[in-house]
């Protein structure tokens, strides 16, 4: 089995790619702190005109991945191909959910996807500060509420949170 310490991020890649990019952009610049293993750099030489091709670069991109991210724009919980399908990867792996909200919404709303709407997820806002907080501190999160036997329900952090970081 492969060492999980990859961060997956699931994405609208026609409408949201711009965000996608200013996190790899944080990640790459010295000034700021956040740091990930972004599944996205494995395996990217592939045949994209077939899905089943992209589909296996995919899942061995999962095989390394602790935790999914995924920006939540406008369009993202009406893309039934490659999203919704990484998403159920994830359900079925076990991996903690982030779903990082492009409309600055700090807990689930009207955008997520239904895929994830009733699963065990935390729900945050575009900002470097809470996605570097969530990606710390969730898997441990997730974990403990798994071990405790909550298995559905969606969580955000409070004002208080946000107001420690800055936000």
């Amino acid at each position: 089995m492969a060492y999980r310490n990859k961060t997956y991020i699931a994405f609208d890649g026609d409408n949201d790619m711009h965000w996608y990019r200013l996190m790899t952009a944080w990640k790459a610049n010295d000034g700021f702190s956040l740091n990930f293993h972004n599944a996205h750099d494995l395996n990217t030489a592939w045949d994209s005109s077939q899905e089943e091709s992209i589909k296996r670069q995919l899942r061995e991109r999962f095989a390394n991945s602790k935790l999914l991210v995924v920006l939540i724009g406008n369009n993202t919980k009406y893309l039934t191909k490659f999203v919704k399908w990484e998403m159920e990867v994830a359900l079925r792996l076990g991996l903690p959910i982030i779903g990082v909200n492009l409309n600055g919404s700090r807990q689930k709303d009207h955008l997520c996807p239904p895929t994830i709407r009733d699963q065990l997820a935390v729900y945050i806002s575009f900002n470097h500060n809470i996605i570097e907080h969530a990606m710390s501190h969730w898997p441990v999160e997730f974990q403990s509420l798994r071990a405790a036997g909550t298995t559905t329900g969606s969580r955000f952090y409070n004002d208080n949170v946000y107001r420690s970081l800055g936000l």
